[in-house]
């Protein structure tokens, strides 16, 4: 009896919370000291969180991409393979965009999220995307988690968006963001194509592009982080998702059982491997678990992700027939995209690596 009342007491927090459409902002500009106890995440989840003793040298690959069609190709097709089979994460500088046009996508991001609660409530819905393309809200996965994570988000549907259902505070950015993407998308699954001897233009058969989910978070300031998770740890979906961080850090990848902070670089794109992207590569390429810590700073953590994916919804997607042989047989099963991107979102996000699904 006593869960049951729980049980109820809990859900209507969480509706309560959701329909104030203010978001975890809404509750930080409200002056909480204290989190609200649907926030509070298990004990298991948060008895790695605190730092250990031996601090790990290890750090994520960082990979120059100037050059990367002349003779030093080579050598970063090699880099960026090694970094894909082992880190899952690699980050890149003199990648072709500029400073100012990182700055502007951040800043975008950041004056969405710092509109007043009204003016953001319009845009408010669940799951993110929808029929506008555009939308915003705090936690997808709110009634599914075990518990809330410290953060609100912003989702944009890139590639075939109506410009004019974004808001015009982040309109241009986003669009502007869009096109950088796709050019330094192409040059990506060009080089991770021939890390596992594919042929050119490979992935772009596939349409791999071809669906940009842009997703834009903010994690503002959280009076008890060692109580909750900016996100829980997870892994991604797609083939490849690109990140630009500001200068707050809290990122953190798991390699060889340990967590490792990614430092911020100014001027880097962060880059990972998705679950499909080890699928297709039949456990070449590595898709690893991350997470952001909640954030300490007065300053609010701002990020900004596009999960690459492919836009042929009913192909039939599995390991690559190139990457299969005797002594190498598949290890997942075909599958559609629809059919991955529906498990994606009836999971909760801490659940979300689906390469289980799928595997034979």
């Amino acid at each position: 009896m006593h869960n049951t009342i729980e049980d109820h007491n809990r859900l209507e927090a969480l509706k309560r919370f959701d329909e104030s459409k203010a978001g975890v902002k809404g509750l930080v500009d409200a002056g909480i000291t204290s989190i609200p106890s649907f926030f509070v995440h298990p004990s298991e989840t948060l008895s790695d969180l605190k730092p250990t003793h031996h601090t790990p040298v290890q750090s994520i690959p960082v990979i120059d991409l100037s050059g990367f069609d002349s003779d030093r190709r080579g050598a970063i097709v090699d880099q960026m393979s090694r970094s894909a089979r082992d880190f899952g994460f690699f980050q890149i500088i003199n990648h072709g965009i500029s400073p100012e046009i990182l700055e502007r996508t951040i800043s975008a991001v950041k004056a969405f999220h710092e509109l007043p609660a009204e003016a953001k409530a319009e845009f408010y819905g669940r799951p993110g995307g929808g029929e506008a393309g555009f939308s915003y809200s705090s936690n997808i996965d709110l009634y599914r988690s075990k518990a809330a994570s410290w953060r609100d988000a912003i989702s944009v549907r890139l590639g075939d968006f109506t410009e004019d259902r974004i808001p015009e505070i982040c309109r241009g950015a986003v669009a502007e963001w869009d096109g950088e993407v796709v050019r330094l998308g192409e040059v990506l699954l060009e080089l991770v194509g021939e890390g596992l001897g594919l042929c050119a233009g490979r992935f772009g058969d596939l349409s791999c592009l071809g669906a940009r989910v842009m997703v834009g978070q903010y994690y503002p300031y959280c009076p008890q982080p060692d109580l909750t998770v900016g996100i829980a740890s997870h892994a991604d979906p797609g083939l490849l998702t690109l990140l630009l961080q500001n200068h707050i850090g809290g990122l953190q990848v798991k390699y060889g059982g340990v967590w490792l902070d990614v430092k911020p670089l100014p001027g880097a794109v962060l880059v990972n491997v998705g679950d499909l992207l080890q699928i297709m590569s039949n456990d070449e390429y590595k898709s690893v678990d991350h997470r952001v810590l909640a954030n300490m700073n007065r300053e609010p953590r701002v990020s900004t992700v596009v999960f690459l994916s492919p836009s042929k919804k009913e192909e039939l997607y599995g390991p690559l027939p190139e990457l299969i042989s005797k002594d190498k047989p598949p290890l997942y099963r075909q599958f559609t995209f629809s059919e991955f991107i529906q498990k994606f979102l009836t999971k909760e996000l801490d659940e979300k690596s689906l390469k289980k699904f799928f595997r034979i």
